[in-house]
């Protein structure tokens, strides 16, 4: 590593001090930094004396605008996390396996609409969707099968799935269990974020204030029995394929991860023991620099609330980790080649913003779930970005651009614009960027075990029975599609450019024998168990949920004896009862 011939700025030598320790200490990998042409490059680039060095900060700085570590990609790549599941568990562990032998460092499971609904795959409701848009888990055995020779303990693993995301993590630990291991060294991420749900998705189970009580139960246990797993994502990126725009995407997504970290804080929890567990789940969309901007603007804006809103001390406690997913809600039926080009964009701007890992979408994901052939070459895509093109020689690459600094000022802005009217919703006066006074209200809150009277979740609460967040980006998108329409936007094969060669794709077609498979196997489980202790586990699980007791481990006690994931959350409807959305014209 070089050093430029002037006196160095403090924050130039501040960054090149932790660079060189975590050089010294091996976190720096040994590989060819230089361009395709030979040419050296540094780690890192960033004002020189006199353009004030102070304004956007180095890599690993506070507030994290350029990134969480003085190595950026230079310590470790992020992480290639292909989002896969479809059909049944044997079908879906292929798919598993093909990923981490052709270079996926981690899985990310994707399940059917049946289970993400709470439903076993013999539910009249299921009817006609087992295994169609994800893989149909029904109990602790379909988990089992699920990783068979994948070992839990070596594989962080994500789980795209809220609602019944509680009672599926049970089912994954106890498949853990079975397979020997050691249950407080297991690294992975639950999705469980119910407030995107409630705002975008609509895949809820129950009224608000019992998911938060579940979710407020699995952030004490994860963050006392399994300290690396992080158990909420919070998630952006159905906000936006919603129809949000980047800035309502960020807005409200970090609004929804402070009203977890006030659900924590009302449970007592110190921040610094469960904030590093929270991480975030964002779209990178066609836009290019808009999407990087989002992402640094992200960072920037969850640090300075960590530490001067809600107190956190720990450097990882102000962390904005990201998974980053490319828009499915970008790719086309029409002319699907385009795809691959598409996705190859979204993921460059994901990199570029910083991403600590990526799902590329694949070319036929808008007619149907990959088949293995573009499940490949999604996962090659982001391969070339890393091993072709040189985009992880340097930390933050874009930073100091005027354009890039200008569109992250602006996105940021914006988000504290949305901010106050989340505060507003909740009853308060105050103004999102006095940092000082948003923290007072907090510490006056701090007594206040009932979390929708703290001042973000109030806001939030009152947006989701209001219907205000639907309503701001069914706006959004009916914008957009206006344009759309009118021919102000393009989208090329759609309505510019639409003569085209191509011939039809073959596409991955889920057989309804599965379907039947499925319902067959999850007779023979309910004959094959003891319904005694079936019905005494989901009965001690009820007179937990009346109470208030932590609920994992009745929970864990139920999915052991193969209680299934239906009748464990039918076992919470009849406790807590079925949300019903507000209707809203």
């Amino acid at each position: 590593m070089t050093t430029t011939p002037t006196v160095l700025s403090s924050g130039r030598s501040r960054w090149e001090q932790r660079f060189t320790a975590a050089q010294e200490a091996g976190r720096v990998r040994d590989a060819d930094f230089s361009t395709l042409s030979g040419v050296e490059v540094e780690p890192a680039y960033g004002p020189t004396d006199g353009e004030a060095p102070e304004r956007i900060g180095w890599p690993g700085e506070f507030p994290y605008t350029r990134g969480l570590y003085p190595t950026g990609y230079r310590g470790r790549a992020w992480t290639i996390r292909q989002f896969a599941g479809f059909g049944n568990a044997v079908q879906t562990n292929a798919r598993y396996k093909m990923i981490l032998e052709r270079g996926g460092g981690g899985l990310s499971v994707a399940f059917d609409m049946p289970t993400l609904m709470g439903r076993d795959s013999d539910d009249g409701l299921a009817l006609g969707e087992v295994g169609h848009c994800g893989v149909a888990v029904d109990s602790a055995a379909d988990m089992d099968v699920l990783f068979s020779d994948i070992p839990l303990q070596d594989v962080t693993t994500s789980m795209t799935i809220s609602g019944p995301a509680v009672p599926a993590f049970c089912m994954y630990l106890v498949a853990a269990e079975r397979q020997g291991a050691d249950l407080t060294k297991l690294n992975g991420t639950l999705q469980t974020d119910i407030f995107k749900e409630y705002i975008a998705q609509k895949e809820w189970l129950f009224p608000p204030e019992p998911h938060l009580r579940l979710i407020g139960d699995l952030m004490e246990y994860t963050s006392a029995k399994i300290p690396d797993y992080k158990p909420l994502s919070v998630s952006g990126y159905h906000i936006r394929e919603a129809g949000s725009t980047a800035a309502q995407e960020l807005a409200f997504t970090l609004a929804d991860g402070f009203g977890y970290v006030e659900l924590g804080l009302s449970r007592g929890m110190d921040i610094d023991d469960f904030a590093p567990g929270l991480s975030f789940f964002f779209d990178s969309h066609l836009d290019f620099f808009e999407e990087i901007a989002k992402f640094r603007a992200a960072r920037r804006i969850w640090a300075r609330w960590m530490r001067d809103v809600y107190g956190a001390k720990k450097e990882k406690s102000q962390w904005l980790r990201f998974h980053t997913q490319t828009a499915g809600v970008s790719l086309t039926a029409q002319q699907p080649m385009n795809n691959v080009v598409r996705t190859a964009v979204e993921a460059l701007a994901a990199v570029l913003g910083g991403t600590n890992s990526l799902h590329t979408n694949a070319l036929d994901e808008t007619l149907a779930l990959p088949t293995d052939q573009s499940a490949e070459v999604a996962l090659r895509t982001q391969q070339v970005l890393m091993e072709e093109t040189g985009v992880i020689n340097v930390a933050d690459p874009l930073g100091g651009s005027w354009y890039v600094e200008a569109l992250t000022d602006k996105i940021e802005a914006e988000a504290y614009a949305i901010f106050d009217k989340v505060l507003q919703l909740g009853g308060s006066t105050l103004s999102a960027s006095d940092h000082s006074a948003v923290a007072a209200a907090v510490q006056e809150s701090a007594g206040e075990a009932n979390v929708a009277q703290w001042p973000i979740t109030a806001g939030l609460l009152r947006g989701i029975e209001d219907g205000w967040f639907m309503s701001e980006i069914a706006e959004a998108a009916f914008q957009y599609q206006t344009a759309l329409e009118k021919g102000d936007k393009k989208v090329v094969g759609v309505n510019c450019h639409t003569e085209s060669l191509a011939h039809e794709l073959e596409i991955l077609r889920v057989s309804h024998e599965i379907e039947r498979e499925q319902v067959r196997e999850l007779a023979e489980r309910k004959a094959g168990r003891d319904d005694a202790t079936v019905t005494a586990a989901l009965a001690t699980m009820q007179q937990v949920a009346r109470g208030e007791g932590n609920l994992i481990e009745p929970m864990m006690d139920a999915v052991r004896a193969e209680a299934t994931l239906g009748e464990i959350c039918d076992a919470f409807r009849d406790v807590w009862g079925e949300y019903r959305e507000p209707a809203r014209f």
